[in-house]
């Protein structure tokens, strides 16, 4: 019998494992869920496991695929609002802002998998490599064509203040850190900085 496959072609299985990883990993970490309980939460064989993920690792990175396609799909979303350039600055960091809040409470999910894996020649610390290459650069056109003074580094400082949005949103709520990091953040891409937001205590 046929596998079935979800409607753009994706086996219904190996979209079941991601999904259920993808909510383990992030939730409990990596290293602390074994493949058993992902294919058991999943409702598929260890043998359909192995046939679309060779390896555990092959998996954590497929998560890690899944999490660079949801940022990259939220900056086309924001590109394709034909937004003024300085206009698109202020709306990627109202989105980054956003997605801390909607999606990433517990951190970020590619400091966190870097975190678990200490080689950096591992194929999870390539993909880290990859997605914060590829964000850090993003970011640097954005501001390009806004005429920031600096694109590199005030792109640099948005990853810097990002990276550490996350983290203390984490540990502190991020209703305690959005305001830091909107004024931040602006400050950093060269905007004006934005009506004040009250700090929750």
């Amino acid at each position: 019998m046929a596998t079935r496959t979800t409607p753009n072609g994706t086996s219904a299985a190996r979209e079941r494992l991601l999904a259920t990883a993808s909510e383990l990993f992030y939730r409990e970490g990596i290293h602390s869920v074994g493949v058993d309980r992902i294919v058991g939460e999943a409702g598929v064989t260890r043998a359909t496991f192995y046939r679309h993920f060779p390896s555990k690792e092959d998996l954590v990175e497929a998560y890690l695929g899944v999490e660079d396609a949801n940022i990259r799909a939220a900056f086309d979303a924001a590109e394709s609002t034909g937004a003024e350039p300085r206009e698109l600055v202020g709306l990627v960091i109202d989105g980054l802002a956003d997605d801390v809040a909607r999606h990433h409470t517990r951190g970020c999910p590619f400091i966190n998998a870097a975190a678990e894996y200490p080689d950096a020649d591992s194929g999870v610390r390539r993909a880290v490599a990859s997605h914060r290459e590829w964000f850090r650069s993003e970011l640097e056109h954005v501001l390009e064509a806004a005429d920031a003074p600096d694109p590199r580094l005030g792109a640099a400082e948005l990853v810097l203040v990002r990276d550490a949005a996350m983290v203390g949103g984490y540990l502190d709520g991020w209703e305690r850190v959005r305001p830091a990091f909107v004024a931040s953040a602006h400050r950093a891409a060269g905007l004006p900085a934005p009506a004040a937001e009250p700090v929750v205590e």
